[in-house]
């Protein structure tokens, strides 16, 4: 009787699930995965290299477009490094904008995952679901930066501009009439922080939503229930982050154990999982969305009740106002080189790092006293998950392997940088 093989199957290329042009090589036996290769696609776009030939301002746009479901957390950690380099201090309402947004941009991030996760596994409704919160979640971000996705809102030394006092709002249309907009139009009667408080009230419930649809469904459970069981001990030794890292029951989370901006005084919990599976990490993410929304609400109250700068006013470092650089020639000067020539960083070293939606996101900066970094290194969550996939695949079936990449949550902008 003839010898029966492993064989090799291509997975892939695939983009929808994994952000980017993801091929895995599988040997299999049957329909057992023994060893999965991942081969990453050709993004190939050097953004660590772009930024060594870009003013530090200039840089600060590429990292909206790493992880791009996570916009304003790769911005945070790029002005975090800058910002030690030159020993300056943030505007406190700009370190709680700061927060806040980061907070809204983890909500993002877990909504896109648990909508296109479930997808993934079976179930389209949830995409339906999670996408039309992101819809308030967007505009949020399109009040404070004027755009959608890629915000460029965080900059070295606080945040570009204050909370705006009005929030745009629908305008009657062919399509729908003035009495159809008024629901729509509600909630944007006020300021940005109403109408983020107003989602904050709402989002519970809708989390409960998801949790109808998914935590107690059958098919669900399934498709994830021991399903890509990482140990606690093996999840260290891989260097997984963040949700990856506390499904294994690993209690870390930096703004806990390492605390920046004003994440100390914030109260909220880490959501640990206990068996290390793919379930678990879900239940992760969704807990975490619940602790996010609790850090946003602590944070609207206390801008409420606190106004004050939200930039540096060291205008070697953050431009001067529009008012001030029309009237005064020293502000217009100061404007000039500013966006010209870019700020000089003292000499040195510096590694900032935040805890990303998706784990420990780090930027490694070296500078030599220019106005442009001499080396910049990321350090992403990503693509230290995707390198833990052999293990976490082998002995599944084929079918599981989609399932695991899902409860990566990767995105290959940050991957294949």
């Amino acid at each position: 009787m003839a010898e029966i093989k492993n064989y090799t199957l291509n997975f892939g290329p695939q983009h929808p699930a994994a952000h980017g042009v993801l091929r895995l090589v599988l040997e299999l036996d049957g329909e057992v995965i023994q060893r999965a290769d991942p081969h990453i696609g050709l993004l190939h776009r050097a953004t660590e290299k772009l930024a060594e030939t870009k003013t530090y301002i200039q840089a600060l746009p590429y990292m909206d477009r790493l992880d791009y479901v996570s916009m304003m957390c790769n911005e945070h950690a790029y002005c975090l490094a800058i910002e030690k380099l030159l020993g300056i201090e943030v505007p406190i309402r700009a370190q709680y904008i700061r927060v806040m947004f980061s907070e809204i941009t983890r909500l993002l991030n877990h909504l896109m995952w648990l909508g296109s996760h479930g997808n993934d596994c079976g179930s389209s409704t949830m995409l339906i679901y999670t996408f039309r919160e992101r819809e308030d979640l967007f505009d949020m971000y399109e009040a404070v930066s004027g755009a959608r996705m890629h915000a460029a809102y965080f900059r070295p030394g606080g945040v570009y501009r204050d909370l705006p006092d009005s929030m745009p709002q629908y305008r009657p249309n062919k399509i729908r009439n003035a009495k159809a907009l008024e629901a729509l139009n509600a909630s944007r009667q006020g300021s940005l922080l109403d109408f983020i408080e107003d989602f904050t009230k709402r989002f519970p419930g809708l989390i409960d939503e998801y949790e109808v649809l998914l935590t107690d469904n059958r098919i669900w459970k399934q498709r994830t229930v021991g399903i890509g069981v990482m140990a606690p001990e093996r999840a260290l030794n891989l260097g997984l982050t963040g949700p990856m890292l506390r499904g294994s029951g690993i209690a870390w989370d930096l703004r806990k154990k390492q605390p920046y901006d004003v994440y100390d005084r914030m109260d909220f919990d880490i959501p640990v999982g206990k068996t290390g599976d793919s379930y678990d990490r879900y239940l992760v993410r969704v807990n975490e969305m619940r602790q996010s929304n609790r850090i946003v609400q602590q944070c609207v109250a206390w801008l409420r009740a606190n106004p004050g700068p939200v930039i540096t006013d060291n205008h070697k470092i953050a431009p001067p106002s529009r008012e001030a650089m029309k009237t005064d020639m020293e502000s217009l000067i100061h404007h000039f080189k500013l966006f010209t020539e870019g700020m000089h960083v003292p000499e040195g070293e510096a590694y900032a790092a935040v805890e990303h939606p998706k784990g420990e996101f780090g930027i490694y900066m070296v500078s030599d006293g220019a106005n442009k970094p001499y080396r910049m290194k990321i350090r992403p969550p990503g693509f230290v998950h995707l390198a833990a996939l052999d293990e976490l695949v082998k002995g599944h079936m084929l079918a599981d392997a989609v399932a695991i990449i899902g409860t990566l949550d990767i995105v290959f902008g940050e991957i294949d940088r």
